[in-house]
């Protein structure tokens, strides 16, 4: 389905949603849609049976900085039933970095979600779950924001190096060896 069709027949289930076709480097069908308009747009998505993106495969962001909006949101979304792919993207202010959560139409949003959250600080409404997944609990600021500083110098503070001795090491090799065969 081309970015135009997508867009009639999205309007169809969500009127007035503020909806636009995108370039894209490669044959999938990609659209901006709204912040506002998400939830509805991820909805109709999901539940239309011309559409059927019951399978949510890939979140994550972009950092434009420093470029307004800033950042840019990139659902991956896949209908099995009807075997195509789409790319649904959503444009947000640096200074206002949230969107409701979509993790009640597509579950495998809930940890993509968070992984967002953590690395680039974009904040999903009404999560259910909004807790770091990647950095440490007590980490300050967002990795993968352009604008972060990368001569960062912290300690870890969650885990230890694993301290094995030589033989130890090479009898897990061993054993891992002859349990694979």
């Amino acid at each position: 389905m081309d970015a135009p069709a997508l867009i009639a027949a999205l309007q169809e289930d969500v009127p007035g949603a503020s909806l636009e076709a995108a370039a894209s480097a490669d044959l999938h069908t990609t659209i901006y849609a709204s912040p506002e308009d998400l939830p509805a747009i991820a909805r109709a998505l999901r539940d239309r049976p011309d559409l059927r993106c019951v399978f949510l495969a890939e979140l994550t962001a972009v950092d434009l900085h420093p470029r307004e909006p800033r950042f840019e949101l990139v659902y991956m979304l896949v209908s099995l039933e009807h075997r195509f792919r789409l790319r649904v993207k959503v444009r947000l202010d640096g200074n206002a970095a949230h969107v409701q959560t979509v993790s009640g139409v597509w579950p495998a949003a809930n940890w993509l979600e968070r992984e967002v959250w953590d690395l680039f600080g974009i904040a999903f409404d009404g999560h259910p779950d909004p807790r770091r997944l990647l950095m440490p609990e007590d980490w300050d600021g967002y990795p993968l924001r352009k604008d972060y500083p990368v001569q960062i110098r912290m300690t870890p503070h969650s885990s230890q190096p694993l301290q094995v001795t030589e033989q130890e090491f090479r009898a897990n090799l061993e054993r891992d060896r002859l349990t694979r065969r």
